[in-house]
């Protein structure tokens, strides 16, 4: 089970970042450019470039990216299948620590899931 509340870590890091916009805004523009070209649909899905987004996170153990990019897969009408099937090859390329951040993630999912 995990230790993260990724709502409140996700708002907790968005409150956080305000700080850093208003000291580098440059930057922090340019980083938001990068990730808005970056995700735009293309050839590749928007969804299919969350579900990368996301598995690069939890193979590089960062349970911010989880919250953040569980939450827009959601948004993107992301089934429960695709995204366990994404984790299954994040534990093939992870190995043991990509399979805690896994399960991590299974709980960011049931906890971020839209209310029905």
């Amino acid at each position: 089970m995990s230790t993260f509340d990724h709502a409140t870590l996700t708002q907790n890091i968005s409150k956080s970042m305000g700080a850093l916009r208003k000291a580098q805004p440059e930057a922090m523009q340019g980083f938001g450019l990068l990730a808005k070209a970056a995700m735009t649909e293309g050839a590749v899905s928007e969804k299919n470039k969350e579900l990368i987004a996301l598995a690069i996170g939890i193979t590089q153990h960062c349970s911010g990216c989880i919250g953040f990019h569980v939450k827009a897969l959601h948004r993107l009408g992301c089934t429960r299948q695709e995204l366990e099937e994404m984790l299954a090859v994040c534990v093939y390329m992870g190995g043991g620590p990509a399979l805690m951040y896994a399960s991590e993630t299974i709980a960011a999912w049931e906890a971020l899931a839209p209310a029905a």
